[in-house]
């Protein structure tokens, strides 16, 4: 097995060449999620707000608006691309700041944060035990801690697509993490609680939708498939289609049950 360092490279790699595509196509299909971890937060004036797995910021820039001029939001992740990006779709956001580091070394002091955000992000850290400690120490007492993380495949269309394109590719080196890897959360929920998070699950179905096929595919399996052979990616291509798209390869809606995790530091 690779070692975390060598795995956190991995990472960075896939995310820095998705930049673009998160921009263009992704986030604006997430936003529905990113607006219901939100109302979820509480996040409101002159609060410190952490967003972990920032992207290209959408999140942390809709919680600088929130937070108003007597509040601040940092935004960190480990793709240096992806920061860049979220750097540039700045506009009069002087109270938001994007800083590189992961979640199981968060780059702030203990106690810095009222609120902790995490969209999306959680089912990629490699060391969850280790992100949750990190939490829950930057985090105030009684602050509030809210990550979205899709459900399995059966429940969630787009877990159910990036694990059928998925067995295609190369294994990732390290386990545990992917679209689906908190689609039983009580693991995470348990290290939470051991740092001092005790936590909830709500459930909420939450789509999107693609003009045809080819347009999702390269959304959401075009890094992951670029090394393999031309044949290869037809047969994942075919396989992808069987599932998901039994009866031809026109418009699809998403259905996607996306479970947030909320809770309060004790």
């Amino acid at each position: 097995m690779a070692s975390s360092e060598d795995a956190q490279a991995w990472q960075v790699g896939i995310w820095d060449r998705k930049s673009q595509n998160y921009l263009q196509e992704t986030d604006k299909r997430f936003r529905p999620i990113h607006e219901a971890l939100l109302d979820r937060s509480g996040v409101g004036g002159n609060q410190s707000v952490l967003d972990i797995g920032t992207g290209t910021g959408s999140v942390a820039i809709a919680a600088a608006h929130a937070v108003g001029e007597g509040g601040d939001v940092t935004g960190t992740d480990i793709s240096a691309d992806m920061l860049a990006v979220a750097e540039g779709r700045l506009v009069d956001e002087t109270n938001l700041v994007f800083r590189l580091g992961s979640a199981e070394e968060i780059p702030a002091v203990d106690g810095s944060f009222h609120v902790v955000l995490a969209s999306l992000s959680m089912m990629y850290v490699i060391d969850r035990a280790a992100a949750a400690r990190e939490i829950a120490r930057v985090l105030r007492p009684g602050g509030r801690f809210v990550a979205a993380v899709w459900s399995g495949p059966d429940d969630c269309d787009i877990v159910k697509f990036q694990t059928a394109a998925g067995a295609f590719a190369p294994k990732p080196p390290v386990a545990g993490v992917g679209p689906g890897a908190l689609a039983d959360p009580l693991p995470f929920q348990a290290q939470l609680l051991d740092a001092g998070i005790d936590t909830e699950v709500e459930t909420e179905e939450l789509g999107f939708d693609y003009d045809d096929f080819e347009s999702a595919w390269e959304v959401l399996a075009g890094v992951t498939t670029a090394s393999l052979e031309p044949e290869r990616v037809e047969e994942a291509k075919l396989a992808v289609q069987a599932a998901m798209w039994p009866n031809g390869e026109g418009p699809r809606h998403f259905r996607n049950v996306t479970q947030f995790i909320v809770g309060n530091k004790g």
